[in-house]
């Protein structure tokens, strides 16, 4: 038996586990019991579908393998980034109008659903508004304009251009030479951000077991039986959110995405007036760089620095040798500064980088492969997952239709071939062409 089935595990040493809001201990499950729903994750995807259901009037019971938001949800940038992992028109050109306006009309939605939540249920996550991309070079600004274009013939027009002039408003930093706000983008604390929403769900009746990891999914038919090392859950539907953390519980699913590791870095707390000279409007920023830099202030005053990839979701040698230059690089007055904090965390990949969404069976659903994209897809599909339980499958149905594309070369050979790929693009963004 292992010990995860008893005890669970507590989250990896993040600045988010270490400032996070008090949240109680929830019990594995024991023995069996009957749900209309079971929900294998208690991440952003799980809980927003679980909270969904729960101000429905269903009551699922969550089956979290660790804890809650001990995944990706806990662990990222904590930015608020709207959209999907391709830009609308990379959409629209592969699969056409009509699904491109139906994802479009999405779009926003992830971002609105945290503010709604944030407000309705007095989520303590420290939530600012806005965000900004920041251009290295003259074909990303014109990506960029692109990119505004585009959103704007979808009725979106909430991103502004900012040029070189005005960027030490934005970010006081000598590498960039323009870039984009969002004012409909922002940052927050995510691991209290999905704390917060089970606790909202729990008062509504949804019921969550911790350290209790799913070890196999039996479709019955008629109900669907979820075992655990100590418990089983029957079920009338099941929705899988386990993304990069699933493990081997749903093999059909587990061979479809790619887990990817990120990693993330935390200053010591810093003058106040510094980082005021440094992010003067307390806006996140992102680069646009292929494989990219993520930053921003934290609400007690340390710089939070991410960035870099590992295909395949495995750490690198050192976390802090792996960002400090492109911190140091962004911001030479934090040179030598130190790091309190420094972790690493798994995103799932899709071959599309567009969410993977759909049915196993009529009974079970699932939704992963957010891309990079999660904190808002997240939001949105656990909605859409949860509409789709209780009979409104429509938008549901946008994402399901969307045709899925394997990896080349199956299991053994995504990350090689991924990883050309991303040497390639890096090599473009190096380049500036």
């Amino acid at each position: 038996m292992s010990s995860a089935a008893t005890t669970p595990e507590a989250h990896t040493g993040s600045y988010y586990a270490a400032t996070a809001n008090p949240s109680p201990y929830r019990p594995p499950l024991m023995g069996e019991v009957r749900a209309e729903v079971c929900i294998i994750g208690a991440g952003f995807s799980g809980i927003s579908a679980a909270l969904t259901l729960a101000e429905g009037g269903i009551a699922a019971v969550v089956l979290e393998g660790k804890r809650v938001g001990w995944g990706a949800s806990g662990r990222n940038g904590g930015q608020i980034v709207n959209g999907y992992s391709r830009d609308l028109s990379t959409i629209e050109g592969r699969y056409g109008k009509g699904p491109a306006k139906a994802l479009a009309d999405m779009s926003l939605e992830g971002g609105d659903i945290i503010r709604d939540r944030v407000a309705r249920y007095n989520i303590a996550c420290d939530l600012v508004d806005g965000g900004f991309f920041a251009a290295f070079t003259p074909r990303q600004m014109r990506e960029l304009e692109h990119t505004k274009r585009v959103w704007e013939s979808y009725g979106h027009t909430e991103l502004e251009m900012v040029d070189r002039n005005r960027l030490p408003g934005i970010v006081e930093t000598d590498i960039y030479i323009g870039g984009q706000i969002d004012h409909r983008g922002g940052h927050i604390h995510p691991l209290n951000l999905v704390l917060g929403q089970a606790a909202a769900a729990e008062n509504l009746g949804t019921i969550i077991h911790e350290g209790s990891a799913v070890t196999r999914v039996e479709d019955k038919g008629h109900e669907v039986l979820v075992h655990t090392a100590q418990g089983m859950v029957r079920a009338k539907t099941v929705i899988v959110c386990g993304n990069a953390y699933l493990g081997d519980a749903v093999p059909d699913l587990t061979n479809k995405i790619m887990p990817v590791s990120s990693q993330v870095v935390t200053t010591a707390k810093l003058d106040p007036a510094l980082l005021d000279r440094l992010l003067p409007r307390n806006q996140c920023v992102e680069d646009c760089n292929y494989i990219l830099d993520y930053y921003r202030r934290t609400a007690d005053d340390r710089l939070l620095f991410g960035g870099g990839v590992v295909y395949g979701g495995t750490d690198p040698a050192s976390i802090e040798g792996k960002i400090r230059p492109h911190l140091e690089r962004t911001f030479p007055a934090l040179r030598g500064t130190k790091l309190d904090f420094a972790w690493s965390g798994n995103f799932a990949l899709t071959m599309t980088r567009v969410p993977h969404v759909g049915r196993l069976s009529a009974n079970v659903l699932f939704s992963h492969g957010d891309s990079g994209h999660g904190v808002t897809t997240t939001h949105l599909l656990g909605r859409l997952l949860g509409e789709a339980v209780i009979g409104r499958t429509a938008r549901f149905d946008v994402f399901e239709r969307l045709p899925y594309l394997p990896f080349p070369g199956g299991r053994a050979l995504r990350v090689p071939l991924t990883v050309l790929g991303s040497w390639y693009y890096g090599l473009r963004d190096r380049l500036g062409v």
